[in-house]
């Protein structure tokens, strides 16, 4: 039994911090929030899908939830001649991204299922100046990502400050204490937070477009739950009364 208690408190603390102990940062997610969602639908669409698909999402189900008209999606969301019916797919070849990048980035349909969408919120607004990196930014939540800040116009740019640490067996480590805003961007910070905010919002909402709806579906389905075990005592009562 301690076993199994020290596993689990290791699994949640590991939902908390990152591998480099970078506390996550709270998102709000409220899927009931269309105006959120049509905000976060239009920074990914503008700031995410040049690079990464979400082919699990169609472009007329996102319309649909979003109390977006096709029109609207087609004029707005939809630049590379798809159709509203086609998933959310780009026209990047994987060898052309493979080149570019070294890697070719993957699909995020399920990004915010796979890694939390704190973690996504607090990824999001840790990118920083590293001069060292190909694209001249590191990330103190996920170190040595290979993605370039694309964001930085909204953000600016951030600057680490590091602090001494002390390790074991003596002597010291930098490590990062703070990021601080060095070239400011079009957004102030907490503009910036609300649109990242929206941001993971509907990356939240694609990954589980049904959720919504199934919570809906649920209370009806458990108040009629309710209601048919009151008919069933009284049949019940009915069926034995002769017995009793």
């Amino acid at each position: 039994m301690r076993k199994l208690i020290i596993s689990v408190l290791v699994l949640l603390s590991s939902q908390t911090f990152a591998s480099s102990g970078h506390e996550l940062q709270s998102a709000t997610i409220d899927l009931g929030n269309k105006a959120s969602l049509q905000r976060g639908a239009k920074y990914f669409v503008n700031y995410c899908l040049s690079c990464h698909s979400a082919k699990q999402l169609r472009y007329s189900r996102m319309a649909k939830d979003l109390e977006i008209t096709p029109e609207l999606v087609e004029l707005n969301l939809m630049f590379t001649g798809e159709k509203i019916f086609d998933g959310m797919d780009i026209s990047m070849r994987p060898q052309d991204a493979e080149k570019w990048f070294g890697v070719n980035p993957p699909d995020l349909s399920l990004i915010a299922r796979s890694r939390g969408a704190d973690w996504l919120y607090t990824y999001l607004k840790s990118f920083y100046i590293d001069e060292s990196r190909p694209f001249g930014v590191n990330n103190s939540l996920f170190p040595k990502v290979g993605m370039p800040h694309v964001l930085a116009d909204l953000q600016g740019l951030q600057r680490a400050v590091y602090k001494d640490v002390e390790i074991e067996g003596g002597g010291v480590r930098k490590e990062i204490d703070y990021l601080e805003i060095a070239e400011p961007g079009r957004m102030s910070e907490r503009e910036y937070d609300k649109a990242m905010n929206d941001l993971v919002n509907f990356m939240t909402y694609m990954g589980e477009p049904a959720k919504m709806e199934r919570h809906r579906i649920g209370s009806k389905v458990l108040m009629f739950i309710l209601l048919m075990i009151g008919v069933f005592y009284l049949l019940k009562k009915e069926y034995w009364k002769d017995i009793h």
